[in-house]
């Protein structure tokens, strides 16, 4: 009952967080002179009423507090306006988060998989060869920038031919079975999961590797070596526990942390993700779109954060008890 209460309160917590973002996303993008229907007045497509429709919705007419009342209360209805292409905002969003957060998942499955025990061998290894390569590798992983390795992956692509260079799914995805299906989706992943991994995981091993030095180093590890218990029961049972905990407050940035790095290497291989619809809405001055992908990347934000905190309370009673 305590944990639902906790929960409860963290969610209260983030609604405050939320209008501030909005507020503040709100007010830097209207403090444009563009006119946010420029594009849309220029799309020979879009009819005069829905102009007109698409003005009163924003109060284009109104003081700026008053626009963003506007903005705000159909945001709360779920009416999101309409693109500079004409289409449903919320139709784009319907299509490009579910992407997001595939991409999103496989990456933070493989770094945690691979980053912690990686982070247990180094600190266990410590300043041997195999300690001092793993240094060395995630160092250059921490340097490289996503948007050059995105590019030189890319070039690899175009070079070998072995993976597509773009798209999630190939040109006949829809004649295929529900394997081929899945081939396909796995085989156009490769790349961008590549890219994402790699930066992540250099982060994530060296985070685990200081932690798991510092834990190793205290009072109680030596206590329970001392009291004759097995090496896997001080490593996993009582050090990995403690030195996790840091790590799982980390967990809810990861999504943001990968929805703007994401941004630029899905513009590198045209991926379908909300990141890349997010920067495209940026450079056309399109603000129901820039909006509302703003709005969504700080919900997975919150959400990401709220899952830390479960996570945490059930891995550390401390918190259980202080909650």
């Amino acid at each position: 009952m305590e944990i639902f209460k906790y929960i409860l309160k963290r969610i209260l917590q983030t609604i405050p967080l939320l209008i501030i973002v909005s507020l503040i996303s709100f007010f830097i993008i209207r403090l444009s002179p563009v006119d946010p229907l420029a594009e849309l007045r220029l799309n020979p497509s879009v009819s005069q009423e829905t102009l007109q429709k698409e003005s009163q919705r924003l109060g284009l007419d109104k003081p700026i507090i008053i626009q963003y009342a506007k903005w705000a209360k159909s945001f709360i209805k779920g009416d999101l306006g309409i693109t500079s292409n004409g289409e449903k905002v919320s139709t784009k969003l319907k299509e490009r988060i579910p992407n997001t957060l595939l991409l999103t998942i496989i990456v933070i499955f493989l770094t945690w998989v691979t980053g912690i025990p990686l982070g247990i061998l180094a600190a266990l290894k410590w300043k041997t060869p195999f300690d001092r390569v793993l240094t060395v590798l995630t160092s250059i992983g921490m340097a490289i920038p996503s948007f050059f390795f995105a590019v030189l992956m890319l070039i690899f692509a175009v070079k070998t031919g072995w993976f597509p260079i773009g798209g999630l799914t190939g040109a006949n995805f829809a004649d295929m079975n529900f394997w081929g299906q899945a081939k396909d989706i796995t085989h156009h992943l490769v790349l961008p999961v590549t890219v994402l991994f790699t930066l992540s995981l250099a982060g994530l091993q060296r985070q685990m590797r200081a932690n798991m030095l510092d834990v190793l180093d205290s009072d109680y590890v030596k206590f329970a070596r001392a009291k004759g218990l097995s090496e896997f029961k001080v490593i996993y049972k009582h050090a990995l526990r403690n030195a996790v905990n840091p790590l799982i407050t980390l967990l809810g940035f990861e999504f943001a942390g990968l929805l703007s790095g994401a941004a630029l290497t899905e513009y590198v291989f045209q991926y379908p993700g909300l990141g890349r619809l997010i920067l495209e809405a940026v450079l056309k001055s399109d603000i129901n779109l820039v909006m509302a992908s703003l709005m969504m990347g700080a919900i997975m934000l919150v959400t990401g954060n709220l899952i830390a905190d479960i996570l945490l309370i059930i891995t550390d009673p401390r918190i259980r008890v202080k909650s």
